[in-house]
């Protein structure tokens, strides 16, 4: 079974001058746990900003999150992977580098976001269909 079977298509993003405040309020606003970072300028590249990083990289350090602008808690570049890879090797990836997510990429064409709990959810339908995870 290939990743594109199950990523999320719909991305939510953030400009890289936004506050943190602004990401917190999108994230629960939309109930989802990371916001594709724009890039800032034609050199620059997508990022990703998560609730982890919020918590971690702001809240647990008594930051204000209206004076902390996304670009300085982003992570770069996105981690991607082609639609067509198998979902053990996108989880293999996810594993080595201790990221929940990996960006289903097209060149630099952002096509959908592949997480920890897509994961699992294919590997029930492939343990539905085949009786066990490839």
């Amino acid at each position: 079974m290939k990743v594109k079977e199950f990523m999320k298509t719909r991305l939510e993003y953030v400009e890289a001058n936004d506050s943190v405040y602004d990401a917190i309020e999108r994230m629960l606003d939309k109930r989802i746990r990371s916001l594709v970072v724009k890039p800032s300028s034609s050199e620059d590249v997508h990022g990703v900003v998560t609730v982890r990083d919020v918590v971690f990289k702001v809240l647990a350090k008594g930051f204000l999150p209206r004076q902390v602008k996304v670009s300085e808690i982003a992570a770069k570049p996105l981690v991607c992977i082609e639609g067509d890879t198998k979902l053990s090797d996108a989880a293999s990836l996810m594993e080595r580098f201790n990221i929940a997510r990996v960006f289903v990429c097209d060149g630099k064409k952002l096509l959908g976001i592949f997480t920890l709990t897509d994961a699992m959810g294919g590997a029930l339908v492939q343990i539905a269909r085949e009786g066990h995870v490839s």
